[in-house]
């Protein structure tokens, strides 16, 4: 007996060895699998349930379990659930009291980061209104569009955009739309103000009959996407999407103990739907600011006690370039959600504050499949495995950059990419998986559709986006197929006869974002000196993503006015000017290769100057900072 139990402690111990060596990511595997088929099972039990079990839900059962804990920390004032339950019920009693909204009415949300938002939106989940957030930075003819695709009949705003609403506001009352103010008082006609009814709400539950045809596949919310070209897209977010994004917190291993940092915009996936989405479903309080700051992110940290924290690419790099403290590692970070970090920074930031589990990811908002990195493996944004490709069956086809179109073979069908080779990820439309598309938008919805994939009549979301799948299963991004890039134009390429300028638009809005290159386009032919823009995304060494670049047409026989083009707004949209792009990509901003004027965007000078090559040696060593 002694003997063979002796046998199979050795055995045993052979097999952790060869498991250790020859499959170091097993143990990961097999935790984030079954935390995964346990989430699947969760959602099953929601769709099937009578009635309809909503995020909304889970929040009141939050309410009822832990009224009192913190839900909310804003600068310096705290909100527990109950407070903040409450205050949702104000607000949905005045809404539907002044408004008339009733269960299936849009709502446009024109909101900054701020507590507001969320009880906002909760009241018109307990009303069954779905929600379009609205990027607070947009304007003018983005804004309007943005507004009328989801339908909304009712926009509320915050004070500190009366303006912006006040810029659109004689179209909004030709279409009969109703403008709410969340302020005290207001005394422009057309508008408002919704706070005082607010404050004499009754703050006592609302009957469920109220969102009673709500069902797993009602819209719960418009999120707005920026297109390869045109405006931006409302992709609609059905309440079993929004389930789905909460469980992103805890498939990474997130806890109802945990402190979650929001730093990011409410009206995105990332800051909506995996942070505040997600903190709801794990029941945990929420660190909230208004945006960004990289001087006070971890003081935040250490003062809030936050132990996860969200991120994009280029939030990382700012935290990597504050000049180094020497208690950069004194807080209680553990886990990083995000995306769009290179493997460079990744490596710096841990180096820098210490050993926090980075959990990259891949996901669009429209989309029907993601990736996660559950793994400590810099630079991959996620893993294959074949519970996931059973559940959401997907894969990689070969694509031509040129001609911007996946590879097919004599018999029309697309040809799967090889492993360690670059291909389109698509995603097979199922019921599972379902690509709900935009509203109001048939066009961009058909464009996503790809057909005839594998096999004659199938259907797959395309994503839009290369990437390669290696020898061990990690899923790493190479690029974006079509005409975006990240931030503002950086240089203006001014083109003789059709002069090229390489010109920076004021990025700062836009720092993190998809911006549509034809948006861009046609706010630079706003200026007074150019008649004709080309916009296009350029790779920039040792920076994220692509920066924008511009070739320009200046009107006859005028000359290229720097301050005037500087001050241009930001985002409008008609887009006409069409060229080949491809060999102005390849260009890129280098004055060697250009011989046309070349233009780059100081941001001190508030103008723009001559590209010459010691500006960009120093961007490329990274002594100019863009």
């Amino acid at each position: 007996m002694d003997l063979w139990l002796t046998a199979a402690a050795g055995l045993a111990l052979l097999l952790c060895s060869y498991i250790r060596t020859f499959c170091p990511y097993f143990s990961a595997d097999c935790a984030y699998i079954l935390r995964s088929i346990g989430l699947g099972i969760r959602l099953v039990r929601y769709k099937r349930s009578k009635p309809f079990y909503s995020l909304l839900d889970c929040f009141l059962d939050a309410v009822g379990r832990h009224p009192e804990k913190v839900f909310l920390h804003f600068e310096g004032a705290a909100y527990s659930y109950k407070e903040v339950d409450r205050q949702s019920n104000k607000v949905a009693r005045a809404l539907r009291a002044e408004a008339g909204l009733r269960e299936g009415d849009a709502v446009a949300l024109f909101l900054p980061n701020e507590p507001g938002f969320v009880w906002t939106w909760l009241a018109l989940t307990k009303l069954g209104c779905p929600a379009a957030l609205l990027n607070f930075n947009i304007r003018s003819k983005s804004l309007l569009h943005c507004f009328s695709c989801c339908g909304a009949k009712v926009i509320i705003a915050s004070p500190e955009l009366q303006d912006a609403v006040e810029e659109v506001l004689p179209t909004l009352r030709e279409q009969g739309i109703r403008v709410y103010l969340l302020s005290g008082s207001c005394g422009v006609e057309g508008i408002t103000a919704l706070s005082g009814k607010i404050a004499q709400a009754s703050d006592q539950p609302l009957p469920r009959e109220l969102r009673a045809n709500v069902s797993i596949r009602s819209t719960a919310l418009y999120i707005y996407t920026s297109g390869t070209t045109g405006l931006p897209k409302a992709a609609v977010v059905t309440h079993e999407r929004v389930w789905a994004a909460s469980f992103l917190q805890a498939a990474c291993g997130v806890t109802p103990e945990d402190i979650f940092y929001i730093n990011l915009p409410l009206y995105h996936s990332a800051g909506f739907l995996i942070g505040t989405a997600g903190a709801i479903e794990r029941g945990m309080t929420v660190v909230l600011r208004r945006k960004f700051s990289a001087s006070q992110f971890w003081e935040d940290c250490r003062k809030h006690e936050v132990t996860v924290m969200q991120y994009i690419g280029e939030t990382l790099r700012y935290l990597c370039n504050t000049p180094k403290k020497e208690n950069e590692k004194d807080h209680k970070v553990r886990i990083a959600i995000g995306n769009g970090v290179r493997s460079d920074i990744w490596s710096e930031f841990l180096n820098r504050f210490g050993d926090i589990k980075v959990r990259e990811l891949y996901a669009a908002t429209e989309g029907n499949i993601g990736f996660i990195n559950y793994t400590s493996k810099i630079g991959a944004v996620g893993r294959v495995n074949f519970v996931h490709s059973f559940f959401f069956p997907y894969t990689l086809i070969k694509f031509d950059i040129e001609k911007e179109e996946p590879v097919r073979n004599s018999a029309g069908l697309c040809i799967r990419a090889a492993v360690g080779e670059t291909g389109l990820l698509v995603g097979k439309v199922t019921q599972r998986s379902p690509f709900v598309g935009y509203a109001g938008n048939k066009q961009q919805t058909e464009r996503k559709r790809l057909r005839d994939v594998l096999k004659k009549g199938d259907l797959y979301f395309n994503s839009g986006d290369l990437l390669r799948f290696d020898h061990e299963n990690f899923v790493y991004f190479q690029d974006r197929v079509g005409d975006t890039f990240r931030g503002g134009v950086m240089w203006l390429h001014l083109l003789q006869a059709g002069l090229m300028v390489c010109l920076p638009a004021p990025a700062h809005r836009w720092k993190g974002e998809n911006v549509a290159t034809s948006e861009v386009a046609d706010i630079l032919t706003m200026a007074r000196s150019i008649s004709e823009a080309n916009v296009y995304g350029v790779k920039v060494e040792g920076h994220e993503g692509r920066i924008g670049m511009a070739a320009v047409t200046l009107n006859e026989g005028g000359e290229f006015d720097c301050s005037d083009t500087y001050k241009q707004p930001c985002l409008e949209m008609t887009g006409t000017f069409k060229m080949k792009k491809v060999k102005l990509v390849e260009e890129g901003f280098n004055p060697a290769l250009i011989k046309d004027l070349l233009y780059f965007l100081d941001p001190e000078k508030k103008t723009y100057v001559p590209m010459t090559e010691e500006i960009y040696r120093a961007i490329a060593s990274r002594e100019i900072k863009l």
